[in-house]
């Protein structure tokens, strides 16, 4: 069994019975439980600080776990009211900073026991090189100065590795070492707009970049991807309508579509940014999460822009694991100062310990073995949900195959009969069937910053356990459609 799963089910089963014991009553010991339920030291560790977490019971270092005794009385609760008057009250604010995180959640939340989720952000931890992690973290605890103040830029070891990854012109000098993806975009909005100013973001995109921009009081404006990545002439358009000066894209297995920036279109992109005095903000979020079958990557866009129009963002998160958080922003000319500025007075640096394991990681025999094994793994988990999806779901679309990433964008049918044909309604109504199914999905209206074209759902294939449970979550997916699109049907 999964270990966040025993955990919850040992912790609902204690919940149960902690009220048999007076307050200040002793539970058994550690032992006693590991022994009675057959599970590890530390899913018995992390239960039961789940429910001191709760306020059920108390743990004492040394003595155990008690039940905890009466709750005191409730403060008199204050009136908060006026919190609605003061975040909204700067009449010159030009632009309203309200922060959605419902498009972030949703791939970050772990959905309740039993739930197969096709909605996960992040690789399954088989897929994760938790040894090899472990490893270089041991091993850079030990590394003379590890946990002493990091240079504000970086380690130049880890900052020249990042740019040898970018290639082209791009030198150690022009990278400033992250603390996740997140971070890097929040630090190249804030750098490149300001506050009411337009952003230009594909259409579908990442809803944690669309709420970025929102939350720094942004307003995004879409422009239109097709299986050849965004559309030039839509962009120069967008471009000349709104005065923009930055434009966010993935040109590599974008999320949600899937589709990599055309060859022809690299240069087109990179000379309308120009012609227009902005910024290209390139996430460059999952190179290192490619399929055994796509061959040769085109190169980051910044290899190939020699005058600074581009502010690459590259990440180890995907490929390693959700706690990794280590990223790299790549720019050249003075908005590389601006952009060490800001990142400065946000966070300072990165923890040293987690610069230099990721120096050990990516030395050591085990990162290419890992990611040759990750790109394995995730044709056979790709091959296994579009060969399911055309068995049991026929009837929904799916425009483009990738050749790397982590998810599959499918349409769902015009003109279906339920919940509001194939729109919002039925994404909405598909998606909560689905999770009584026992499978979490992901909606597509999040990943709109306008009106959706129509109704969409995004099937992440690698937060699950493996080709099983994939075939499993599309089986009850059926279940789900069946419900919404066919109740006549059951």
């Amino acid at each position: 069994m999964h270990e966040r799963s025993s955990v919850g089910e040992l912790a609902e089963q204690l919940r149960r019975e902690v009220n048999r014991y007076s307050p200040g009553g002793k539970l058994p010991s550690s032992r006693a439980l590991v022994e009675r339920f057959r599970v590890s030291p530390v899913t018995v560790s992390r239960a039961l600080a789940q429910l001191a977490a709760e306020g059920l019971v108390v743990t004492r270092p040394g003595a155990g776990a008690f039940r905890a005794g009466p709750r005191a009385a409730a403060a008199p609760a204050g009136d908060t009211s006026w919190q609605e008057v003061a975040l909204s009250a700067d009449g010159a604010e030009p632009a309203p900073r309200t922060v959605d995180a419902s498009g972030v959640t949703v791939s970050l939340a772990a959905p309740p026991p039993g739930v197969l989720e096709f909605s996960g952000g992040y690789p399954h931890p088989s897929l994760q090189p938790e040894r090899a992690m472990a490893a270089a973290l041991a091993r850079a605890g030990r590394r003379p100065g590890a946990w002493e103040r990091p240079p504000l830029e970086g380690l130049p070891e880890l900052r020249e590795w990042f740019a040898r990854g970018i290639g082209g012109a791009v030198t150690a000098a022009g990278v400033l070492i992250a603390a996740g993806g997140q971070s890097a975009l929040a630090t190249a909005l804030r750098a490149l707009a300001p506050p009411g100013a337009p952003v230009l973001v594909e259409s579908p995109t990442y809803p944690g970049m669309l709420a970025l921009a929102r939350a720094a009081g942004l307003r995004p404006v879409p422009v239109p991807v097709d299986p050849d990545g965004v559309r030039p002439d839509l962009l120069a358009d967008a471009f000349r309508a709104t005065g923009a000066r930055v434009f966010v894209c993935q040109p590599l297995f974008q999320n949600p579509t899937g589709a990599v920036l055309a060859p022809g279109r690299r240069a087109e992109v990179l000379r309308i940014a120009r012609a227009a005095g902005a910024f290209v903000v390139e996430d460059d979020f999952v190179r290192r999460m490619v399929h055994a079958d796509a061959g040769p990557l085109p190169r980051p866009l910044a290899a190939d822009d020699p005058d600074g129009v581009v502010v690459h963002v590259g990440s180890l998160t995907k490929a390693t694991s959700p706690s990794f958080r280590v990223s790299a922003l790549a720019a050249r000319g003075p908005v590389l100062e601006r952009l060490r500025a800001i990142q400065v007075v946000d966070s300072f640096f990165v923890p040293r310990p987690l610069q230099e394991a990721a120096l050990e990681l990516v030395g050591s025999p085990a990162w290419p073995r890992h990611l040759r094994a990750l790109s394995a793994e995730l044709k056979a988990r790709r091959d296994t949900m579009t060969a399911e999806l055309a068995r049991h779901l026929p009837e929904l679309t799916l425009p483009h195959i990738p050749s790397g990433g982590y998810h599959l964008w499918v349409r769902l049918p015009d003109g279906t009969a339920g919940a509001g044909g194939s729109g919002p309604g039925a994404e909405s109504a598909l998606t909560a069937a689905a999770l009584r199914a026992g499978v979490a999905v992901t909606p597509g209206r999040p990943y709109f910053s306008a009106e959706p074209p129509a109704g969409h759902l995004r099937l992440s294939f690698a937060a699950v356990a493996g080709t099983g449970e994939i075939a499993e979550g599309v089986r009850r997916l059926w279940t789900a459609c069946d419900e919404v699109f066919r109740p006549g049907a059951r």
